[in-house]
């Protein structure tokens, strides 16, 4: 995008601001004049006429749009729609000044930054996504706009998007910066911004970049272990130096460093390579206890956490000191933490680094399974929170006070009462528990992360509305350590420390504007991720022998090679563990939890003894005599979760499955939750979805379930289009729901 300089602002936008600034209150009178202009100040195409003919009509003002509300089908007109690009809607409210002047009756959207002009927009906001929502009601079949637009004529525009989330748009591009008030247009970023979401809003859509600087920084990062474990350097030593490293790249990049210092540092060392391991051993000390760090000529903060509690770096070549730096010089604000985990996992595990160029699983397709079991029920209860401010709101607006002094102690107790509903619910979603009994690399935690956060920073724009302070606020937040995974393997268990970390950090640095908000340490060890096994429990195993002595060993589960004759991935003969018997068996504890979300290991029955060994299969269906033997090794924890839900403190599970829970074998496990008593509901189903899995190629089959206490609505799903997309792309598949309180999938 074009620098933010604003001192050569054309005439034409000077005049159009100077025009529009005054105007009050007649957003009929106003909102399609206002809109043409902004349209010759953008230099985008002005609106054209409407046909009522739905094909054509693709950027029309009050465009029809029929949908479902309380009282049935209903109509309503969007006032202004582009094809392809957005729904907007127009309010108009009133100044302060000129209410100061007497000369405008505070009607209709109400006074500016007033919780009255707030609900109005907000309500536009509500409004303009039921509408894009509802574009395909008809022959004429509309794809979702991926942005909404509400603007306040003559004062503000905000931005909302939805690149991939499931139906929810969301601020853009963040809670922070979605406002652009009418005297922003002199920015030349901010007038570019506008003609995309006009012209190309997908050149808005962040994750493209990010999904191209996280798969090229995982290159590197990849290139780098390969050198290293070349060198004789053990690839457990090789992840652990690399994921500090990275770290701290990650850390200078969005100031928690001083900018470039890490970097600075390595080049410094070009020339006395051998000096420097104990360069880096030093900075890493410093950044474990806080302090001064001479090679980096500041002093740093106290990082602490585990990550840094071991400091040692090993001798590297120039050509790896050369790709130290290439990923030094990555955009590490820019990682996509949802995707990073993976990448990164395989490219530090030399058994995964064939699979570096493989599909990953799309952030949008973890959100259609995070989203229904997590984010709705916390939505749906921040609505009901908007809902008691509102009625508290109105209440005070419409009482009649016989004094000013009358008045300001309403105001005082209107404003008390919603500081504290306010202040309950940020504690609530403080304490909300968020377990991932098969966490793997961290991708469905840290989505659930990003959205809880989104959240929390709505309730923060209107505490802030409100008079409270950040430092009021900063003391309660959404951190990492509500984040519960279960992770048998340690690499991936790490990685998804390290993921939230960064997802949270991200976060943070984007809401608060700046490193100044980070409290140390920076990192804390909280001992959320722990690495175990999710389903069994054992005091102790032994190797299984053969009737010569001899050890008896299984195909590890993971290590796959090409096949000669076919291409495809078949399991690597030579990657083997050897088969146990396990002794004093059970069943795994988990860690209590609001919800449960994941996305469980696919072996199918017969498969198991193959993949896990006889003594393993065979200790695990001793520790749950209640299943039978013929249950996929995914339904040990969808019993587990249902359990969890039905007789715990568990609210809702949401799991990733094989589309084989159907069938009748596991359907049988499903049926009895559903008939036990209490019982379990399905509050959402898709029996049949594509799912994107390195560990069986391109793509599998998969269903995707979340259960509830009964009773409760079901959303059942059904694909109803699949865009195959190479490698480089996300694929795109379209979803029809029906609701209804017996909808069970087949």
């Amino acid at each position: 995008m074009p620098d933010d300089s604003c001192s050569q602002a054309p005439a034409l936008l000077d005049g159009f601001i100077e025009r529009w600034a005054p105007a009050q209150a007649a957003e009929l009178a106003n909102a399609q004049s206002f809109l043409k202009e902004l349209c010759r100040v953008l230099d985008v195409p002005e609106p054209d006429p409407a046909t009522k003919d739905p094909e054509r009509d693709g950027y029309v003002f009050e465009r029809p749009v029929v949908f479902e509300d309380q009282a049935g089908v209903a109509s309503g007109r969007i006032d202004l729609y582009r094809r392809g690009c957005f729904v907007l809607e127009t309010k108009q409210g009133v100044d302060e000044q000129t209410l100061q002047r007497g000369k405008v009756t505070p009607v209709g959207h109400g006074r500016r930054g007033s919780p009255a002009w707030h609900r109005a927009m907000a309500a536009a906001k509500e409004q303009a996504a039921r509408y894009a929502q509802n574009l395909d009601r008809g022959s004429w079949k509309e794809p979702l706009p991926p942005l909404l637009v509400v603007c306040d004529v003559g004062h503000c525009i905000d931005l909302y998007a939805n690149f991939g989330h499931p139906q929810r748009y969301v601020p853009f591009p963040d809670q922070r910066t979605f406002r652009i008030h009418l005297v922003d247009l002199r920015k030349d970023k901010v007038r570019e911004l506008l003609r995309l979401a006009w012209l190309d809003p997908t050149r808005l859509d962040p994750s493209q970049y990010q999904a191209e600087v996280t798969r090229e920084l995982a290159t590197t990062l990849a290139r780098l272990a390969a050198s290293l474990e070349a060198a004789g350097m053990a690839p457990d030593a090789v992840f652990a130096f690399l994921t500090r490293s990275l770290f701290t790249m990650f850390a200078e990049d969005t100031g928690l460093l001083p900018d470039r210092a890490f970097t600075r540092m390595l080049r410094s060392y070009e020339d006395q390579l051998e000096l420097l391991p104990a360069g880096l051993t030093a900075v890493w000390a410093a950044m474990e206890s806080g302090g001064y760090s001479p090679d980096l000529r500041a002093h740093v903060r106290k990082f602490s956490g585990s990550l840094f509690a071991e400091t040692w770096a090993p001798s590297l070549s120039r050509e790896q000191l050369g790709l130290l730096l290439q990923a030094a010089g990555s955009d590490w604000t820019a990682v996509e933490p949802a995707i990073f985990g993976t990448l990164l996992e395989r490219a530090l595990d030399p058994r995964e680094r064939h699979k570096l160029g493989a599909h990953f699983t799309p952030r949008a397709f973890v959100e259609r399974l995070v989203v229904p079991t997590i984010i709705d029920p916390l939505r749906q209860e921040w609505e009901a929170v908007q809902v008691a401010i509102a009625s508290t709101e109105e209440e005070h607006e419409a009482a009649v006070y016989r004094s000013d002094a009358e008045r300001t102690a309403g105001e005082r107790r209107t404003r008390k009462a919603v500081v504290e509903m306010l202040g309950a619910y940020r504690r609530r979603l403080a304490k909300v528990v968020i377990l991932d009994p098969a966490c793997g690399s961290g991708n469905f935690l840290y989505v659930t992360l990003e959205h809880m956060k989104r959240i929390e920073g709505e309730v923060r724009e209107v505490q802030e509305r409100y008079g409270e302070s950040a430092l009021e606020m900063e003391s309660v937040a959404v951190m990492p350590g509500q984040f519960h995974g279960l992770e048998v393997n340690p690499r991936a268990a790490a990685i998804t420390d390290l993921v939230l970390w960064i997802g949270f950090l991200q976060w943070h640095l984007r809401s608060f504007g700046g490193p100044h908000a980070i409290h140390e340490p920076v990192l804390r060890a909280y001992g959320n991720i722990e690495c175990r096994d999710a389903v069994l429990r054992f005091e102790a195993r032994q190797p299984r022998t053969a009737t010569n002595g001899s050890v008896l060993t299984v195909w590890d589960g993971r290590t796959t090679r090409l096949h000669p004759a076919t291409g495809a991935e078949v399991p690597d003969p030579d990657a083997r563990i050897p088969v146990y018997d396990y002794i004093g068996v059970g069943q795994a504890e988990w860690p209590a939890a609001d919800f449960i979300v994941g996305n469980p290991p696919y072996v199918g029955s017969q498969l198991m003894r193959d993949e896990l060994g006889d003594g393993y299969t065979e200790a695990l269906r001793n520790a749950y005599p209640e299943l039978p033997d013929s249950a996929d090794l995914v339904m040990y924890w969808w019993h587990k979760a249902a359990l969890a839900v039905r007789l715990g403190p568990t609210k809702r599970f949401g799991f990733i499955t094989t589309n084989s829970i159907k069938q009748t074998l596991n359907r049988r496990i499903v049926d009895e939750h559903l008939r036990a008593e209490p019982p379990l509901a399905l509050v959402y189903a898709v029996p049949d979805h594509p799912w994107v899995d390195s560990r069986f190629g391109a793509a599998v089959r998969i269903a995707m379930t979340v259960g509830a206490k009964a009773p409760a609505f079901c959303q059942l799903g059904t694909v109803i289009r699949e865009d195959r997309l190479d490698e480089s792309e996300t694929p795109s598949v379209e979803m029809t729901f029906r609701q209804g309180i017996d909808l069970v999938p087949d």
